[in-house]
């Protein structure tokens, strides 16, 4: 896995109200109103400040599903470290690396695998990453093999037995790297078991490695398949969002009976099985369901969430071929200038199409609200419900749309304008446009919007 810390980028003049105006100038077939209610009085959830995560896999070039083989050079064996773009894409990654948990072990006809773990291939890498002088963020111990296991599948038992098994070889590594001044000093987490979530399973294996895992993972294809033909209606329906916070909740709840220290993160989310969907889980309309997974993680304390993958397969951030971002990517990187670690109760009152998000702001003071309308016919006008909080506060908003209204389009508008990256491969600067209070948050059509209230006093965020 790699975490996205994306440098802010530098700021360019735009027109301001050349922006604002093809932001009000296009109408929709009917205009509802809607008022955000937020209660800064206290933080409801709290994300680590490296939120947004993405995941580099080892999928070779001819990995193919339902014919089409999406995955190119895009293998930690094979991708091309030195493209430009992606250089200039990803900034200050911090990297956590998959461990295979089944050397050693013995498959049995039922697909169950039995024995203890074996150590040494791990132990090998992890000692290579130490002797380098590397800084590794974590270790991760297997891959869909704990929960409702992807063919073959542990027991909650013997997987917190290998789990102990891995903790002990980091403590002796880390230690004896210590002792001799080696300067990968940092012990890194263990996290496991990166599996599709079961609530059995997992109450069982957290209660059995206390005091030694410190990130329980788990991963995410809610959506079905790629080849499901109704892939599209089912990110703009909101009851299929709203299931998506099942597992979410539960894990939490199973983490604060189990007095643990663990926490939660989502190891791996393409929403897609099979590698994605083509002209969807890399079009602009995968950022209904990855924008809306974003917020509902957070509200139920999930720490990091991890994007599968940066590259590769149907689902990636960066095109396959060419690095050029897809339109996830720049919603990947508003959340992560935008929205701090900080998460606040929001309720959203007037339509059932539009989710609504709040945090603390990242960069600055105030608070960042996140908007999303699923309605393709409907512009809402969103009017916040406490005055006394935000009157007099001009604000900064950040509206995303297709190219040409199509949402199955791989460009994507920043308040009217495409965000291109340039001959050299640089990343465009995401500048906001600037609105009085006194007007209405208007979230146009199938669009998405961010809005920072810079100056907003609140206790949550002080």
């Amino acid at each position: 896995m790699v975490y996205l810390a994306m440098q802010k980028r530098l700021c360019i003049l735009v027109c301001v109200m050349v922006c604002f105006s093809f932001i009000c100038d296009v109408k929709a077939n009917t205009t509802v109103k809607g008022t955000v209610s937020i209660n800064g009085k206290r933080a409801i959830a709290v994300t680590d400040e490296n939120f947004i995560c993405a995941t580099l896999d080892w999928w070779p070039s001819d990995k193919c599903d339902y014919g089409a083989c999406s995955w190119g050079n895009s293998s930690l064996l094979n991708l091309d470290l030195k493209n430009v773009i992606l250089l200039n894409a990803i900034k200050g990654a911090l990297i956590t690396f998959g461990l295979n948990a089944l050397n050693g072990k013995t498959i049995r006809r039922n697909d169950s695998a039995t024995g203890p773990w074996d150590t040494r291939n791990a132990a090998s890498l992890i000692r290579y990453t130490v002797d380098k002088g590397y800084n590794v963020y974590g270790w991760e111990l297997g891959n869909e093999l704990g929960g409702r296991p992807i063919g073959v599948g542990v027991a909650p038992n013997v997987y917190a037995s290998d789990t102990n098994a891995l903790h002990t070889l980091i403590r002796e590594i880390y230690e004896g790297a210590n002792n001799n001044n080696n300067n990968s000093k940092n012990k890194p987490l263990i996290l496991a078991p990166g599996g599709i979530f079961e609530s059995d399973w997992f109450k069982r294996y957290i209660a059995k490695t206390k005091g030694v895992l410190d990130v329980i993972t788990h991963h995410v294809y809610s959506l079905g398949s790629g080849v499901d033909e109704g892939l599209i209606d089912r990110i703009f329906n909101a009851s299929v969002l709203d299931e998506g916070a099942n597992d979410y909740k539960s894990l939490r709840n199973i983490l604060k009976k189990s007095a643990t220290s663990t926490v939660a993160w989502i190891s791996e989310a393409g929403g897609v099985y099979n590698s994605g969907q083509d002209g969807v889980t890399n079009a602009f309309a995968f950022s209904f369901w990855y924008l809306d997974q974003l917020g509902i993680a957070s509200v139920y304390d999930t720490k990091a969430y991890c994007r599968q993958s940066l590259v590769g397969g149907n689902y990636g951030l960066l095109n396959t071929t060419t690095f050029v971002p897809n339109p996830d990517y720049y919603s990947a990187l508003l959340w992560h200038h935008l929205m701090g670690k900080y998460v606040l109760s929001t309720k959203f009152r007037g339509t059932k199409s539009v989710r609504a998000y709040a945090h603390c702001a990242k960069q600055t003071q105030g608070i960042t609200i996140l908007l999303i309308n699923l309605d393709g016919n409907t512009t809402v006008k969103v009017k916040l419900d406490d005055d006394r909080l935000f009157g007099g506060k001009d604000r900064e908003e950040y509206h995303l749309s297709p190219m040409d209204g199509n949402i199955q389009s791989r460009t994507v508008l920043l308040n009217g304008k495409a965000l291109i990256v340039d001959s050299f491969g640089a990343i465009p600067a995401m500048e906001p446009v600037r609105v009085s209070f006194s007007r209405p948050i208007n979230v146009r059509p199938r669009s998405i919007v961010f809005v920072h209230i810079p100056g907003v006093d609140t206790p949550a965020c002080m």
